[in-house]
Protein backbone atom coordinates (compact mmCIF):
# COMPACT_ATOMS: atom_id res chain seq x y z
CA UNK A 1 0.00 0.00 0.00
CA UNK A 2 1.29 3.45 -0.81
CA UNK A 3 1.67 6.15 1.87
CA UNK A 4 -1.62 7.68 0.70
CA UNK A 5 -3.55 4.89 2.32
CA UNK A 6 -6.92 6.65 2.27
CA UNK A 7 -6.95 6.07 -1.49
CA UNK A 8 -5.86 2.44 -1.17
CA UNK A 9 -8.27 1.06 1.44
CA UNK A 10 -8.57 -2.70 1.28
CA UNK A 11 -10.51 -4.40 4.07
CA UNK A 12 -9.49 -7.94 3.10
CA UNK A 13 -5.72 -7.79 2.56
CA UNK A 14 -3.16 -6.25 4.88
CA UNK A 15 0.02 -5.35 3.01
CA UNK A 16 2.07 -2.22 2.60
CA UNK A 17 2.11 -1.94 -1.17
CA UNK A 18 5.52 -0.50 -1.94
CA UNK A 19 4.68 -0.38 -5.64
CA UNK A 20 0.94 0.26 -6.22
CA UNK A 21 1.44 -0.32 -9.96
CA UNK A 22 2.25 -3.98 -9.21
CA UNK A 23 -1.11 -4.83 -7.65
CA UNK A 24 -1.59 -8.11 -9.51
CA UNK A 25 -1.74 -11.76 -8.56
CA UNK A 26 1.17 -13.53 -10.26
CA UNK A 27 1.51 -17.28 -10.65
CA UNK A 28 4.92 -17.20 -8.97
CA UNK A 29 6.12 -15.19 -6.00
CA UNK A 30 9.32 -14.91 -4.00
CA UNK A 31 9.16 -14.26 -0.26
CA UNK A 32 12.26 -12.87 1.44
CA UNK A 33 12.98 -12.64 5.16
CA UNK A 34 16.02 -10.47 5.93
CA UNK A 35 17.19 -11.18 9.45
CA UNK A 36 20.16 -9.80 11.35
CA UNK A 37 22.35 -12.84 10.73
CA UNK A 38 20.79 -14.57 7.72
CA UNK A 39 18.51 -14.14 4.72
CA UNK A 40 15.87 -16.73 3.85
CA UNK A 41 14.27 -16.89 0.41
CA UNK A 42 11.30 -19.00 -0.73
CA UNK A 43 9.84 -19.24 -4.25
CA UNK A 44 6.26 -20.51 -4.60
CA UNK A 45 3.97 -21.04 -7.56
CA UNK A 46 0.20 -21.34 -7.84
CA UNK A 47 -1.61 -23.64 -10.24
CA UNK A 48 -5.35 -23.70 -9.62
CA UNK A 49 -5.93 -24.17 -5.90
CA UNK A 50 -2.59 -25.85 -5.24
CA UNK A 51 0.69 -24.17 -4.32
CA UNK A 52 4.12 -25.59 -5.05
CA UNK A 53 7.46 -24.98 -3.37
CA UNK A 54 9.63 -24.20 -6.38
CA UNK A 55 12.84 -23.37 -4.55
CA UNK A 56 14.36 -22.00 -1.38
CA UNK A 57 17.71 -20.80 -0.11
CA UNK A 58 19.51 -19.23 2.82
CA UNK A 59 22.71 -17.29 3.29
CA UNK A 60 24.34 -16.31 6.59
CA UNK A 61 26.09 -12.97 6.98
CA UNK A 62 29.29 -14.42 8.41
CA UNK A 63 29.78 -16.53 5.29
CA UNK A 64 30.23 -13.39 3.20
CA UNK A 65 30.95 -10.39 5.41
CA UNK A 66 32.34 -9.47 8.79
CA UNK A 67 29.28 -7.34 9.54
CA UNK A 68 25.62 -8.39 9.95
CA UNK A 69 22.94 -7.65 7.38
CA UNK A 70 21.53 -4.96 9.66
CA UNK A 71 23.32 -2.06 11.33
CA UNK A 72 22.25 -0.91 14.79
CA UNK A 73 21.73 2.82 14.64
CA UNK A 74 19.71 5.04 16.97
CA UNK A 75 18.10 1.99 18.55
CA UNK A 76 16.83 0.50 15.29
CA UNK A 77 18.17 -2.09 12.90
CA UNK A 78 18.76 -0.50 9.51
CA UNK A 79 19.44 -2.57 6.43
CA UNK A 80 22.93 -2.58 4.96
CA UNK A 81 21.35 -2.15 1.53
CA UNK A 82 24.43 -2.85 -0.58
CA UNK A 83 25.45 -6.02 1.28
CA UNK A 84 21.87 -7.27 1.52
CA UNK A 85 21.20 -6.82 -2.20
CA UNK A 86 24.41 -8.68 -3.08
CA UNK A 87 23.52 -11.51 -0.70
CA UNK A 88 19.95 -11.74 -2.05
CA UNK A 89 21.28 -11.85 -5.60
CA UNK A 90 23.77 -14.57 -4.64
CA UNK A 91 21.00 -16.81 -3.24
CA UNK A 92 18.76 -16.22 -6.25
CA UNK A 93 21.54 -17.08 -8.66
CA UNK A 94 22.69 -20.14 -6.71
CA UNK A 95 19.12 -21.48 -6.50
CA UNK A 96 18.43 -20.48 -10.12
CA UNK A 97 15.36 -18.51 -9.13
CA UNK A 98 14.18 -16.46 -12.11
CA UNK A 99 10.99 -15.02 -10.60
CA UNK A 100 11.29 -11.27 -10.07
CA UNK A 101 8.07 -10.55 -8.14
CA UNK A 102 8.93 -10.33 -4.44
CA UNK A 103 7.37 -9.61 -1.06
CA UNK A 104 9.65 -8.76 1.86
CA UNK A 105 8.80 -9.77 5.41
CA UNK A 106 9.74 -6.92 7.77
CA UNK A 107 10.86 -7.99 11.28
CA UNK A 108 9.00 -6.87 14.38
CA UNK A 109 11.71 -4.46 15.49
CA UNK A 110 11.17 -2.46 12.27
CA UNK A 111 7.38 -2.39 12.42
CA UNK A 112 4.63 -1.51 14.85
CA UNK A 113 1.42 -3.55 15.20
CA UNK A 114 -1.49 -2.73 17.47
CA UNK A 115 -5.22 -3.21 17.78
CA UNK A 116 -7.88 -0.79 19.02
CA UNK A 117 -11.62 -0.12 18.94
CA UNK A 118 -13.64 2.55 17.16
CA UNK A 119 -17.28 3.47 17.78
CA UNK A 120 -19.98 2.33 15.33
CA UNK A 121 -19.68 3.92 11.88
CA UNK A 122 -20.16 3.15 8.20
CA UNK A 123 -17.63 1.46 5.95
CA UNK A 124 -17.07 4.73 4.11
CA UNK A 125 -16.16 6.51 7.34
CA UNK A 126 -13.66 3.91 8.51
CA UNK A 127 -10.48 4.85 6.57
CA UNK A 128 -10.44 8.45 7.74
CA UNK A 129 -11.28 7.43 11.32
CA UNK A 130 -8.43 4.92 11.41
CA UNK A 131 -5.99 7.47 10.02
CA UNK A 132 -6.84 10.15 12.56
CA UNK A 133 -6.82 7.73 15.49
CA UNK A 134 -3.58 6.02 14.48
CA UNK A 135 -1.39 8.70 16.08
CA UNK A 136 -2.63 7.65 19.53
CA UNK A 137 -1.26 4.14 19.12
CA UNK A 138 2.05 4.39 17.23
CA UNK A 139 5.30 5.93 18.53
CA UNK A 140 6.19 7.80 15.32
CA UNK A 141 4.40 10.70 13.59
CA UNK A 142 1.83 9.37 11.13
CA UNK A 143 3.47 11.42 8.38
CA UNK A 144 6.69 9.43 8.82
CA UNK A 145 5.05 6.02 8.49
CA UNK A 146 3.19 3.96 5.94
CA UNK A 147 -0.02 2.58 7.43
CA UNK A 148 -2.33 -0.29 6.70
CA UNK A 149 -5.10 -1.88 8.69
CA UNK A 150 -7.79 -4.53 8.76
CA UNK A 151 -11.21 -4.78 10.34
CA UNK A 152 -11.06 -7.79 12.71
CA UNK A 153 -14.31 -7.37 14.62
CA UNK A 154 -17.68 -5.67 14.36
CA UNK A 155 -19.94 -4.77 11.44
CA UNK A 156 -19.71 -1.38 9.68
CA UNK A 157 -23.10 0.30 9.52
CA UNK A 158 -24.42 -1.48 12.60
CA UNK A 159 -25.13 1.27 15.12
CA UNK A 160 -24.76 -1.18 18.01
CA UNK A 161 -21.45 -2.64 16.87
CA UNK A 162 -18.07 -1.34 18.03
CA UNK A 163 -15.36 -1.92 15.42
CA UNK A 164 -12.03 -3.63 16.16
CA UNK A 165 -9.08 -2.56 14.06
CA UNK A 166 -5.68 -4.20 13.59
CA UNK A 167 -3.16 -1.55 12.53
CA UNK A 168 0.29 -1.92 11.01
CA UNK A 169 2.75 0.96 10.77
CA UNK A 170 6.11 0.76 8.98
CA UNK A 171 8.51 3.72 8.94
CA UNK A 172 8.80 5.26 5.48
CA UNK A 173 12.59 4.88 5.69
CA UNK A 174 12.19 1.13 6.14
CA UNK A 175 9.93 0.89 3.08
CA UNK A 176 12.47 2.89 1.08
CA UNK A 177 15.28 0.57 2.22
CA UNK A 178 13.42 -2.47 0.92
CA UNK A 179 12.66 -0.68 -2.34
CA UNK A 180 16.37 0.05 -2.74
CA UNK A 181 17.35 -3.56 -2.00
CA UNK A 182 14.84 -4.88 -4.53
CA UNK A 183 16.04 -2.48 -7.21
CA UNK A 184 19.72 -3.28 -6.64
CA UNK A 185 18.96 -7.03 -6.69
CA UNK A 186 17.03 -6.74 -9.95
CA UNK A 187 13.66 -7.62 -8.38
CA UNK A 188 10.17 -6.16 -8.78
CA UNK A 189 8.88 -5.28 -5.33
CA UNK A 190 5.24 -6.23 -4.95
CA UNK A 191 4.83 -5.38 -1.27
CA UNK A 192 6.37 -5.37 2.18
CA UNK A 193 4.50 -6.68 5.20
CA UNK A 194 4.98 -7.10 8.92
CA UNK A 195 6.60 -10.40 9.86
CA UNK A 196 3.76 -11.20 12.28
CA UNK A 197 1.26 -11.17 9.40
CA UNK A 198 3.43 -13.46 7.28
CA UNK A 199 3.75 -15.89 10.19
CA UNK A 200 0.02 -15.86 10.85
CA UNK A 201 -0.66 -16.67 7.20
CA UNK A 202 1.77 -19.60 7.31
CA UNK A 203 0.02 -21.29 10.21
CA UNK A 204 -3.54 -20.03 10.67
CA UNK A 205 -4.85 -21.45 7.38
CA UNK A 206 -8.24 -23.06 8.07
CA UNK A 207 -7.64 -23.28 11.83
CA UNK A 208 -10.68 -21.66 13.41
CA UNK A 209 -9.36 -22.10 16.93
CA UNK A 210 -7.53 -19.44 18.90
CA UNK A 211 -3.77 -20.05 18.99
CA UNK A 212 -0.74 -18.32 20.48
CA UNK A 213 2.15 -18.16 18.01
CA UNK A 214 5.58 -17.57 19.55
CA UNK A 215 8.35 -16.68 17.11
CA UNK A 216 11.78 -16.88 18.75
CA UNK A 217 14.30 -15.19 16.51
CA UNK A 218 17.98 -14.36 16.69
CA UNK A 219 17.35 -10.74 17.67
CA UNK A 220 13.87 -10.66 19.24
CA UNK A 221 10.70 -12.62 19.93
CA UNK A 222 7.10 -11.93 18.98
CA UNK A 223 4.07 -13.33 20.78
CA UNK A 224 1.00 -13.32 18.55
CA UNK A 225 -2.63 -14.19 19.18
CA UNK A 226 -4.50 -15.55 16.15
CA UNK A 227 -8.26 -16.06 16.34
CA UNK A 228 -10.33 -17.46 13.46
CA UNK A 229 -7.38 -16.96 11.10
CA UNK A 230 -7.05 -13.27 12.04
CA UNK A 231 -3.96 -11.85 13.74
CA UNK A 232 -5.52 -9.79 16.51
CA UNK A 233 -2.64 -9.19 18.96
CA UNK A 234 1.11 -8.96 18.40
CA UNK A 235 3.76 -8.19 21.01
CA UNK A 236 7.50 -7.83 20.57
CA UNK A 237 9.70 -8.66 23.56
CA UNK A 238 13.40 -8.50 24.28
CA UNK A 239 14.16 -12.20 24.21
CA UNK A 240 16.35 -13.78 21.54
CA UNK A 241 18.23 -16.92 20.65
CA UNK A 242 21.47 -14.95 20.49
CA UNK A 243 21.11 -14.15 24.20
CA UNK A 244 21.11 -17.85 25.03
CA UNK A 245 24.29 -18.40 23.05
CA UNK A 246 26.03 -15.38 24.57
CA UNK A 247 25.12 -16.39 28.12
CA UNK A 248 26.30 -19.97 27.60
CA UNK A 249 29.57 -18.71 26.13
CA UNK A 250 30.09 -16.42 29.14
CA UNK A 251 29.12 -19.03 31.75
CA UNK A 252 31.28 -21.79 30.28
CA UNK A 253 34.15 -19.71 28.93
CA UNK A 254 33.51 -20.89 25.36
CA UNK A 255 33.69 -19.27 21.97
CA UNK A 256 30.47 -18.22 20.25
CA UNK A 257 30.41 -21.09 17.74
CA UNK A 258 31.05 -23.76 20.37
CA UNK A 259 28.39 -22.33 22.70
CA UNK A 260 25.89 -22.14 19.85
CA UNK A 261 26.55 -25.78 18.96
CA UNK A 262 26.00 -26.85 22.57
CA UNK A 263 22.77 -24.87 22.72
CA UNK A 264 21.41 -26.37 19.50
CA UNK A 265 22.52 -29.95 20.18
CA UNK A 266 21.88 -30.31 23.94
CA UNK A 267 19.67 -27.43 25.06
CA UNK A 268 17.47 -28.03 28.08
CA UNK A 269 18.12 -31.76 27.87
CA UNK A 270 21.86 -31.40 28.54
CA UNK A 271 23.26 -33.70 31.21
CA UNK A 272 25.61 -30.91 32.21
CA UNK A 273 23.74 -29.02 34.90
CA UNK A 274 25.59 -25.79 34.18
CA UNK A 275 24.20 -25.76 30.63
CA UNK A 276 20.61 -26.76 31.38
CA UNK A 277 20.36 -24.54 34.48
CA UNK A 278 21.64 -21.51 32.57
CA UNK A 279 19.11 -22.05 29.79
CA UNK A 280 16.17 -22.64 32.16
CA UNK A 281 16.94 -19.37 33.96
CA UNK A 282 17.13 -17.45 30.70
CA UNK A 283 13.87 -18.90 29.37
CA UNK A 284 11.89 -18.05 32.52
CA UNK A 285 11.28 -14.37 31.51
CA UNK A 286 9.79 -15.60 28.21
CA UNK A 287 7.46 -17.92 30.11
CA UNK A 288 6.35 -15.03 32.34
CA UNK A 289 5.62 -12.79 29.34
CA UNK A 290 3.57 -15.44 27.56
CA UNK A 291 1.54 -16.12 30.71
CA UNK A 292 0.84 -12.41 31.14
CA UNK A 293 -0.24 -11.95 27.52
CA UNK A 294 -2.53 -14.98 27.62
CA UNK A 295 -4.06 -13.82 30.91
CA UNK A 296 -4.66 -10.30 29.54
CA UNK A 297 -6.23 -11.74 26.41
CA UNK A 298 -8.57 -13.92 28.44
CA UNK A 299 -9.56 -10.97 30.60
CA UNK A 300 -10.26 -8.76 27.56
CA UNK A 301 -11.85 -11.27 25.20
CA UNK A 302 -13.03 -14.09 27.45
CA UNK A 303 -11.13 -16.61 25.30
CA UNK A 304 -8.23 -18.95 25.87
CA UNK A 305 -5.60 -19.95 23.34
CA UNK A 306 -6.11 -23.66 22.79
CA UNK A 307 -2.56 -24.27 21.60
CA UNK A 308 0.85 -22.65 21.49
CA UNK A 309 2.82 -22.80 18.25
CA UNK A 310 6.58 -22.34 18.39
CA UNK A 311 8.53 -21.11 15.38
CA UNK A 312 11.76 -19.29 14.57
CA UNK A 313 15.30 -20.62 14.68
CA UNK A 314 15.32 -21.20 18.44
CA UNK A 315 12.01 -23.09 18.55
CA UNK A 316 13.89 -26.35 18.01
CA UNK A 317 15.94 -25.95 21.18
CA UNK A 318 16.09 -29.50 22.63
CA UNK A 319 13.59 -29.86 25.47
CA UNK A 320 11.83 -26.52 24.87
CA UNK A 321 8.61 -27.96 23.48
CA UNK A 322 8.32 -30.45 26.33
CA UNK A 323 9.02 -27.75 28.92
CA UNK A 324 6.33 -25.49 27.46
CA UNK A 325 3.91 -28.40 27.65
CA UNK A 326 4.64 -28.91 31.36
CA UNK A 327 4.29 -25.21 32.16
CA UNK A 328 1.23 -24.24 30.09
CA UNK A 329 -0.69 -27.53 30.09
CA UNK A 330 -1.61 -26.92 26.45
CA UNK A 331 -0.94 -28.52 23.11
CA UNK A 332 2.51 -27.31 22.02
CA UNK A 333 3.39 -27.60 18.34
CA UNK A 334 6.30 -26.73 16.09
CA UNK A 335 4.31 -26.49 12.86
CA UNK A 336 5.79 -27.04 9.40
CA UNK A 337 5.24 -24.04 7.12
CA UNK A 338 5.84 -26.28 4.08
CA UNK A 339 3.24 -28.89 5.10
CA UNK A 340 0.48 -27.80 2.69
CA UNK A 341 2.80 -27.18 -0.27
CA UNK A 342 3.65 -29.55 -3.08
CA UNK A 343 7.28 -30.67 -3.25
CA UNK A 344 9.29 -33.83 -4.00
CA UNK A 345 8.80 -36.34 -1.14
CA UNK A 346 12.56 -36.86 -0.90
CA UNK A 347 12.84 -33.34 0.53
CA UNK A 348 10.39 -34.03 3.37
CA UNK A 349 12.83 -34.58 6.25
CA UNK A 350 15.11 -31.73 5.21
CA UNK A 351 12.23 -29.28 4.92
CA UNK A 352 10.76 -30.29 8.27
CA UNK A 353 14.10 -29.53 9.92
CA UNK A 354 14.52 -26.05 8.43
CA UNK A 355 10.83 -25.07 8.40
CA UNK A 356 10.84 -22.97 11.62
CA UNK A 357 13.46 -20.63 10.14
CA UNK A 358 11.59 -20.23 6.84
CA UNK A 359 8.12 -19.48 8.23
CA UNK A 360 8.16 -15.73 7.57
CA UNK A 361 9.57 -16.02 4.04
CA UNK A 362 6.99 -18.70 3.20
CA UNK A 363 4.13 -16.63 4.61
CA UNK A 364 5.23 -13.59 2.62
CA UNK A 365 5.32 -15.58 -0.63
CA UNK A 366 1.89 -17.06 0.12
CA UNK A 367 0.53 -13.53 0.48
CA UNK A 368 1.47 -12.75 -3.09
CA UNK A 369 -0.43 -15.78 -4.38
CA UNK A 370 -3.72 -15.02 -2.64
CA UNK A 371 -6.67 -14.22 -4.83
Amino acid sequence: MSPNFLDNFNMEKLNIFANPGKMFFPKKMVGIDIGTASIKIVELSRWGQGKTLENYGEIKSFSLYKEPFRNIEKGSYLLSNYFVSRAVRAVLDEARIKTKAVIFSVPDFSTFCTSFELPPMTKAELPEAVYYNASQFIPLPVTETTLDWKLIGGTPGDKQSALKIFLVAIPNQTVQDYQAVAQMAGLELYAVEAEALALARSFAKENKNCICLVDIGVQSTTINIIDRKNLIKSYSINFAGSQLTFSLASALGLGHSEADELKNNEGLTSRKEEISKTLYLLIEPLIVEIKKILADFYQQEGKEAGAIYLTGGTSGLPGLREYFGEVFKKNIEIPNCFADLLYPPILGKSLEKIAPSFSAATGAALGGLET
